[in-house]
């Protein structure tokens, strides 16, 4: 320990509410989920509690200190080499029997910990009595009862672990195992002492044994270079499994098993009704035949809520937006600033921050779905399927995380051990829906759908995930042949959902959107707007100056007007084609042209690389001198029929990545050729399928 700075390593099984008890200790603002796995890597936080600074190390939520997985490695070989001064073993209060198996692996590390007996006030509510002072005793660490969403016991955490940190003794236990298990480890560990006799402690050393003759592969690969040690591991695991009829590992998983149920029977009262209501209402949502017809029925829900609940807000928004513009227009002398910003910054950010309600409607209604424990289940129920689609079971938590972003979903693909399933995940996870898609599909939604935008939106996100899993079953069946592995899917106790963490998953995304609007959207919008309004000189197919005072000698005031405005349009219309931007357009549109797509189709399209926000942005420049035209879902629906951009839709659906989901793709995935051809496949299918949808309704001639 080092003066007064000391680090503490947060140790718990995945939904334990380890990521809470992270921030309200930290202040941080971490996803939180109830599903499995939010957390992938170590992270580090410094924090200040009294003269004291903490180091505050999250690790991965794991069930065990094995090897069978990176996050399970990251979380052992953090305590073994970096060796924190304390661990704070966060434990589900209500579930101490799956919680507690975690911790007798780190009572065998000989470590001070402390024990945190999180959701204490769920267990109260199911009757669950705990008696604190005879888990202090069989525990060998303080125990401490915290509600991590309100903040209560999280101080105390902080003050016992400066105290473990410092304690000249520390009451040790033991885990005891069958008669013959001990005298193998006994004997393994007299020649690990033997092998590193300055390295490690008596307590070590066992610890070392023990996952020796567990078989696990990375311990023995570290310790392959002394062959009488692995000799006599072989030697003993022949032994015990001849003699006892079971391995190693299953008698030390069942000793920890029994540790668990002595001390619990001691130290725990339950009621028998424990969780009879969740059981009741799994039997309906989990039904074989009614589940998963329960799952589509509330996601259509999600999405027309989506849409309708979103509008009055949106309106409001797009009124406030309409205010500023005449505001500034009145206000600003004729300039090329003024266009600038009102035709650039206002109608590129003001026609994307439009979806904002709608973005924070989709989050509320996800962070309901996480906080009640709905989403595991739903994850639960696609899992049913999810082997014949060629996918690994632990595909469904970064499938289910890239409806927000498909930058963290794609990096949440390292906690699948099989490189092959892993890739797999990891190239088809794009083709979910994410969030940033959102805008796209309400503005095209409520242009040419009407009522019937929401039902529009649903069926986006159903072809997401068809896509995603046909897919899946391509790559499984041709270039990444490997068969699926079983996944066991933990599905949380039902929790009513805090409004604070409703409204922090809202915050979140909401302010994750806007920061997306102001960078990536502004400087999107002002470089659309500098392509399209340069050059300035442009040499016009006809003399439009003399054609208005023709115009203006019509005598009729109508047939007057409808001339001279007419005349403007196609003025605007032929600046714009003869642009930067529309010589851009018009030399890549052939590409489109067999989709009906116009060359500013086609820059929506390009900008859309960068960033899908961008695509509605771009629409709204380019639209921009339509000012006396009824606002741009009526200047986009004048502009292609409803099939034609049903089209469009699909394909901005499922065409490249945008240019952060190539990185992160590239990195997971193992290299620029898996991004290659993540962007080959993906435009390739966009174009096909959006081809199919315009051929088959007459659109083409």
């Amino acid at each position: 320990m080092d003066g007064k700075i000391i680090t503490v390593a947060l140790v718990g099984n995945p939904n334990c509410g380890k990521t809470t008890v992270l921030n309200q200790l930290a202040h941080a603002h971490e996803a939180v989920g109830n599903y499995p796995r939010v957390t992938v890597a170590p992270r580090e936080y410094k924090i200040s509690h009294g003269d004291w600074t903490i180091r505050l190390v999250d690790l991965p939520g794991i069930y065990s200190l094995s090897s069978k997985s990176p996050e399970e490695r990251a979380g052992r070989d953090f305590i073994l080499f970096k060796r924190p001064d304390v661990i704070v073993n966060i434990l589900d209060a209500g579930n101490l029997d799956r919680s507690l198996f975690l911790t007798t692996q780190l009572i065998e590390m000989e470590l001070p910990r402390v024990h945190v007996l999180n959701m204490a006030d769920e267990a109260r509510r199911k009757g669950i009595v705990i008696d604190r002072a005879a888990l202090v005793s069989m525990l060998g660490g303080p125990v401490v009862e915290t509600v991590a969403t309100s903040g209560e016991g999280l101080a105390t955490v902080l003050d016992l672990a400066i105290q473990q940190a410092g304690a000249a003794h520390q009451h040790h236990v033991s885990v005891g195992y069958d008669i013959h298990l001990e005298q193998a480890i006994e004997r393994v560990g007299t020649i690990v002492k033997d092998l590193h006799p300055a390295e490690l402690t008596p307590r070590q050393c066992r610890w070392l044994a023990i996952k020796l003759l567990e078989g696990d592969e990375e311990i023995l690969t570290r310790e392959g270079e002394h062959s009488e040690l692995i000799e006599q591991v072989n030697e003993e695991r022949r032994q015990f499994s001849r003699h006892h009829g079971e391995k190693c590992e299953h008698a030390m998983a069942a000793g920890r098993y029994g540790f668990i149920r002595g001390l619990l029977m001691e130290a725990r009262t339950i009621p028998d009704s424990v969780d009879a209501g969740g059981v009741a209402i799994d039997d309906v949502l989990l039904h074989r035949l009614a589940g998963l017809p329960i799952l589509l029925g509330l996601m259509w829900l999600m999405f027309e809520a989506t849409f309708q609940l979103g509008g009055v807000p949106a309106d409001w928004i797009k009124s406030g937006v309409d205010l500023v513009s005449g505001a500034l227009r009145s206000l600003l002398p004729e300039s090329m600033v003024r266009d600038l910003v009102l035709d650039g910054v206002l109608a590129g950010i003001g026609g994307t921050i439009v979806f904002l309600p709608n973005v924070v409607i989709l989050f509320f209604f996800l962070a309901l779905f996480s906080e009640t424990g709905y989403l595991a289940r739903a994850a639960f129920l696609l899992d049913r399927v999810m082997h014949l689609f060629g996918l690994h079971g632990k595909a469904l938590i970064p499938l289910i995380m890239g409806y927000g972003c498909n930058v963290p979903a794609i990096m949440a693909t390292r906690t699948i051990e099989s490189e092959r399933s892993r890739v797999i995940t990891a190239m088809v996870t794009p083709f979910m829906c994410c969030s940033a898609r959102l805008p796209l599909l309400m503005l095209f939604a409520g242009a040419f759908f009407g009522a019937q935008a929401g039902t529009m939106v649903f069926i986006m996100y159903m072809l997401s995930i068809v896509t995603a899993l046909g897919s899946a079953v391509l790559l499984s069946k041709t270039i990444l042949r490997a068969k699926s592995e079983p996944f066991v899917m933990e599905l949380p106790p039902y929790r009513l959902p805090t409004l604070h963490a409703v409204l922090f998953h809202m915050w979140e995304n909401a302010t994750g959107f806007l920061q997306k609007v102001g960078s990536v959207i502004l400087v999107g919008s002002i470089v659309i707007w500098f392509l399209q309004a340069f050059p300035r000189d442009v040499d016009y197919s006809r003399d439009y100056d003399a054609a208005r005072v023709e115009a203006g000698q019509i005598q009729d005031e109508a047939e007057r007007a409808d001339a001279i405005g007419k005349l403007a349009l196609a003025e605007n219309g032929e600046k714009l084609e003869k642009s930067y931007l529309g010589r851009v357009g018009i030399a890549v549109s052939p590409l489109f042209r067999p989709l009906g797509f116009g060359w500013k189709d086609t820059v929506a399209i390009m900008t859309g690389v960068v960033a899908k926000e961008a695509v509605v942005a771009s629409y709204a420049v380019l639209y921009a001198e339509g000012k006396e035209s009824e606002g741009l879902q009526r200047a986009i629906a004048a502009s292609m029929p409803p099939l034609q951009a049903f089209a469009f839709m699909v394909f901005v659906l499922l065409y490249l990545p945008c240019l952060s989901t190539m990185g992160a793709l590239r990195r997971e995935a193992g290299g620029w050729a898996w991004a290659g051809l993540s962007v080959v496949y993906s435009l390739g299918l966009a174009w096909g399928l959006a081809f199919i949808i315009v051929a088959a309704g007459g659109v083409l001639p």
